[in-house]
C-alpha cells in the first residue's frame, strides 16, 4: 500500500504503452502539430520534483530527469463540431515541459509554460485546459532545402525581455522508438497533467506513433528556461530529435484521484 507520503514506483513499458491507445468516449477537438523540435536536457531530479504539484512525481529514464523545450507548429486547430479557420486556426507554439507520472502509474507531461501567438488559443487553454498558456510575438520562415528559422519573444507579465531562436532541419528518417528506449521516454507521451483551482487534471490525446527524424540544428538556445524559473544548464541539449508531425484527437480533462 502506498501512503501519501511515498512516492510511487515509475510506470512499467506495459503502463506506458497502455497510455497510447486510444481513450474511451468522444473527442472534443482536432489539432495537426508539424515540425517539432525536441530539445532535451537532463535536470536534476530533485530540483524538478520540487516544482510539481501534490499528487505527481517526476518521471526519470535510468534515474534521469529531462527538461524539454519544443518549438512548432499548430494547423488546423478546431473543436469538434466546426471547421477550422486559417487566421485563428494556425499559429506557433512552443512549450517548456518535463515528464511526471501520478500515483497510478500514468506517464504524462507537466507543463511550465506554453508560449503561441494566437491570443484566442491562449485564452482557451486557460479557460477550459488549466494549462499555463503565454502570449508571445512569434514568427519563421523557411527555405527551400526545409530550413525552419523560428524565434519567439513572450510579451506580458511573464517576460524578461529576451528572444528564444532556433534554425532546424529534419534529417535522415529514424525508425520507431522501441519501448524502453530514451527516444520512447521523451515523446510517446499521451497525457497531460494541469493544475486547475479544485484539483490536478489530467487530460488524454490520441495520435499514431511520432514519425521521427534527426535533426539539423544550426542554432539553439535555453532562454526559455529562466523566463519558468529554472537555471539554464550552460551546455548543448542532452538529446536531439525532431518529428515532421502528427494528426492529433484532443480528449477532455478528467480529474485525478489523489488517494
Amino acid at each position: 500500500m502506498i501512503t501519501a507520503d511515498a512516492t510511487p514506483p515509475a510506470p512499467d513499458v506495459s503502463q506506458r504503452l497502455v497510455a497510447r491507445v486510444r481513450p474511451a468516449g468522444n473527442e472534443v477537438m482536432y489539432q495537426q502539430w508539424r515540425d517539432l523540435l525536441f530539445l532535451h536536457w537532463e535536470y536534476p531530479a530533485a530540483a524538478i520534483q520540487a516544482t510539481l504539484p501534490e499528487g505527481l512525481f517526476v518521471d526519470t529514464f535510468g534515474a534521469k530527469a529531462y527538461l524539454g523545450v519544443v518549438p512548432f507548429f499548430m494547423r488546423k486547430i478546431r473543436p469538434r463540431f466546426l471547421p477550422a479557420v486559417p487566421w485563428i486556426s494556425d499559429f506557433m507554439e512552443m512549450n517548456l515541459r518535463t515528464y511526471v507520472h501520478d500515483r497510478a502509474g500514468v506517464p504524462g507531461v507537466w507543463f511550465y509554460s506554453l508560449d503561441a501567438n494566437q491570443w484566442l488559443a491562449v485564452k482557451i487553454a486557460r479557460r477550459f485546459f488549466h494549462l499555463p498558456y503565454e502570449h508571445a510575438e512569434m514568427k519563421s520562415s523557411g527555405t527551400a532545402e526545409g530550413r525552419i528559422h523560428y524565434e519567439s519573444l513572450r510579451t506580458g507579465a511573464r517576460a524578461n525581455g529576451v528572444r528564444c531562436v532556433f534554425d532546424y532541419a529534419a534529417g535522415a528518417d529514424l525508425p520507431q522508438p522501441a519501448p524502453g528506449s530514451l527516444e520512447f521516454f521523451l515523446v510517446e507521451r499521451y497525457r497531460l497533467y494541469s493544475s486547475a483551482p479544485d484539483g490536478l487534471r489530467r487530460g488524454a490525446v490520441f495520435h499514431e506513433p511520432y514519425p521521427l527524424c534527426r535533426a539539423e540544428v544550426m542554432a539553439w538556445d535555453e532562454n526559455l528556461l529562466p523566463l519558468d524559473g529554472f537555471t539554464p544548464t550552460s551546455r548543448p541539449p542532452d538529446h536531439v530529435i525532431m518529428s515532421r508531425g502528427v494528426d492529433v484527437t484532443i480528449f477532455p480533462l478528467e480529474r485525478v484521484i489523489m488517494g
